[in-house]
């Protein structure tokens, strides 16, 4: 009778371990889309506990997606500080009389992730308001600061226009990204470009279709190509579909900023005589004017709520430079794996690419995900790195997700997502007011539907007393 009941205690005991492992709904979410347990990785912990609540291959190596972004924008913090910002120069090398400058006009980047459009207009304008007026010279571009192999756009998925895929660049500016918007005017479409690029001509040869067409897909339906010095749009339109909106880029950093440049500084009643080209900061040259970026504690929040890409290859090359040494991927790499030495944080498994997520090769465990989570929670500027995170159900990546569940306003998750890749990982604030790290990495062909598997793992912990 003592044996049969110590069995019992034990086969209990077996049961409510795998219930704790992984919930029931979470195993039905799974089952539902086909993903075998083997394909998931889950690190469920209260923030100040020892051990993990629920622990399923949490030591397996795995593509993260954009959750990598949390290693990179997390050392940012740490290394670089909350109150960083970016530095833009502008010199004058050559004379200046009476707004004339007989000379050229260099500018020099040091890699501001955000300088866009309307923060380069504002500068532009105080150049004007500080005597600059005529340039009988070129405009130089100084991209020292980064040194960086050439890059492919297309190497990731040979979708070379798609914004996200623009490289890091010390003078980035606007993303690189040219903003394309559709309109329908009875029977045509009228492109509208922003911003204007000087020398770059817009051919419209875009139809209307004049049947019904599907809206979900009406960008497939069109063709961009640039030839020469023209961009060539082409394709059949819904006109049922209203206005819609494209974001490209077609140029080169350097060709991209001169044209954004030619064209503003033309519109303001600026003049520029020469051309452009890339150059360094002559021993000549004088400081004429200096544009600050946003502090870095604001601008980890479009890297980690909106997933930005292209701002985290920014921050994440920055990593590696110094006054002396230009930043590179290798240094960067290289100061990030100091760092978390330092911090006491192995990760044998971790393998970095761009610090992005946008990669095939990234890899990093659920485990180690969460210490680097757990890590964060106890540093100074924690409060500025949850905050950077999508609220649940409420902005960034999770402004559609759990919208009418219990746990919208209760976590700060962040989102990633490629083809084969479902990931979510942050912090879970449940009932009773406990701080739970969450992470659930998906690795699979059917990733895209284990995104319900994660929503009810997140509602299970945040139910939690």
């Amino acid at each position: 009778m003592k044996l049969l009941h110590t069995l019992l205690l034990i086969v209990c005991f077996i049961h409510s371990a795998h219930a704790a492992t992984l919930p029931p709904p979470v195993v039905q979410a799974l089952k539902l889309a086909h993903i075998p347990l083997g394909s998931i990785g889950v690190e469920v912990r209260e923030v100040n506990a020892r051990t993990p609540l629920i622990s399923v291959n949490s030591k397996q190596s795995m593509n993260p997606a954009s959750t990598m972004k949390l290693l990179t924008t997390y050392a940012g913090l740490e290394l670089l500080g909350p109150s960083y910002s970016w530095k833009t120069e502008a010199y004058i090398d050559g004379k200046l009389e009476q707004g004339v400058l007989y000379g050229d006009l260099i500018l020099k980047g040091y890699g501001d992730p955000k300088l866009t459009l309307e923060k380069l207009w504002l500068w532009l304008h105080e150049l004007r308001s500080r005597g600059l007026r005529e340039i009988r010279g070129a405009l130089v571009l100084d991209r020292s600061v980064f040194q960086l192999t050439s890059h492919d756009p297309a190497e990731f998925d040979n979708e070379p226009m798609r914004p996200y895929n623009t490289g890091p660049d010390a003078l980035l500016l606007n993303f690189n990204s040219v903003h394309l918007r559709f309109i329908p005017e009875g029977e045509k479409i009228k492109i509208v470009s922003m911003p204007e690029l000087a020398g770059i001509r817009l051919d419209n040869r875009v139809t209307v279709a004049t049947v019904p067409g599907n809206c979900s897909d009406w960008n497939d339906a069109l063709t961009m190509k640039l030839q020469g010095d023209t961009l060539l749009v082409q394709g059949v339109y819904p006109i049922q579909c209203g206005e819609r909106e494209r974001h490209i880029s077609l140029l080169s950093h350097p060709s991209y900023l001169y044209a954004v440049f030619r064209a503003l500084w033309q519109e303001m009643g600026g003049v520029l005589q020469g051309t452009f080209r890339e150059g360094k900061v002559s021993g000549s040259a004088i400081l004429f004017a200096t544009h600050h970026s946003a502090p870095l504690a604001v601008l980890i929040r479009d890297i980690n709520k909106f997933s930005n890409n292209v701002m985290a290859r920014q921050l994440f090359i920055s990593l590696g430079g110094t006054a002396e040494t230009p930043a590179n991927f290798i240094h960067s790499e290289l100061t990030l794996r100091n760092w978390l030495t330092q911090k006491k944080l192995d990760f044998p498994e971790l393998i970095l690419e761009n610090g992005a997520g946008l990669s095939r090769r990234e890899r990093i465990s659920p485990r180690s995900l969460a210490l680097l989570l757990r890590s964060a929670q106890r540093s100074p500027f924690s409060t500025e790195f949850e905050a950077s995170l999508p609220i649940v159900g409420v902005d960034g990546t999770f402004k559609k997700r759990l919208t009418d569940s219990e746990a919208t306003n209760h976590g700060h998750l962040k989102t990633g997502s490629l083809e084969g890749v479902q990931a979510v990982a942050g912090y879970v604030q449940s009932r009773s007011g406990k701080q739970w790290i969450l992470v659930f990495l998906i690795n699979h062909p059917n990733a895209a539907a284990g995104q319900q598997a994660q929503n009810a793992l997140i509602e299970w912990v945040q139910k939690r007393y």
